[in-house]
């Protein structure tokens, strides 16, 4: 089974602008995020796509792949898309490229459940981490997403999810990690579909997987890090570093 890593990186984001070029470091967090998702061996090939000359060179001129993007697109699932259309790969992950604290355990246990007989059923899986802190559950930077009994999402929402209607019930509330596994297959018939309604409402690429029917299993795993989205992520990230 061919497993490669795709980074869909673009510049121009709309909350922070020219976010991965920011310096983390001793390094911009676009390549943070290349580095250290080279540097847990679990891919035949990791490679960033972007529509920035600027990334592009920030990736190739210290040794790194990467790829131009053909065409415009509103979302990283459809950039990635277009670049494995005619590579001859199993499985795709997509590692968002503000996700400068990339780990090797959990883009194992996300691949793991593509293994074995129930395995071949998951078209596409994800990962998700437990929020405890009230300021990250309210903020509609951190989309929550709430699971079946099987671990699968039932929707994914920049609200706070579940509503605790009952103050004595006990809750768990679930942050999607922008980090994707597609059976490439499923990545293509993704981008055939038109934009979802929901997922145009939400800004949440992955409802449009919900929307046309397609499960989605999600895995729990322990703190990633800091998913850069604003500048004061950016500052807590740099702590997080030091």
């Amino acid at each position: 089974m061919k497993i490669i890593a795709m980074i869909p990186a673009r510049y121009a984001a709309t909350r922070f602008p020219a976010k991965l070029m920011q310096p983390l470091g001793d390094k911009t967090v676009i390549r943070h995020t290349y580095d250290n998702t080279v540097a847990t061996g679990l891919f035949d090939e990791v490679m960033v796509v972007t529509d920035s000359d600027v990334i592009y060179k920030e990736i190739t001129g210290h040794g790194g792949k990467a790829k131009m993007s053909i065409r415009s697109h509103e979302s990283g699932s459809d950039r990635i898309a277009e670049a494995v259309a005619d590579m001859d790969v199993d499985i795709v992950v997509n590692v968002q490229g503000d996700e400068p604290f990339v780990r090797k355990e959990p883009l194992e246990k996300l691949l793991s459940v593509f293994r074995g007989g129930e395995g071949r059923q998951v078209q596409v899986g994800s990962l998700v981490q437990v929020l405890k802190e009230q300021r990250f559950i309210d903020d509609p930077n951190y989309v929550k997403v709430a699971l079946d009994k099987n671990n699968n999402a039932l929707f994914f929402s920049r609200s706070v999810i579940p509503y605790r209607r009952d103050a004595a019930a006990g809750v768990t509330y679930y942050e999607h990690i922008g980090v994707y596994a597609f059976r490439k297959q499923a990545l293509l018939q993704f981008t055939a579909w038109p934009m979802s309604p929901l997922e145009a409402v939400e800004k949440i690429e992955c409802l449009r997987y919900l929307e046309n029917g397609i499960p989605m299993r999600m895995v729990v795993t322990t703190y990633m890090g800091v998913e850069i989205d604003t500048p004061e992520d950016l500052e807590r990230a740099a702590k997080l570093l030091s």
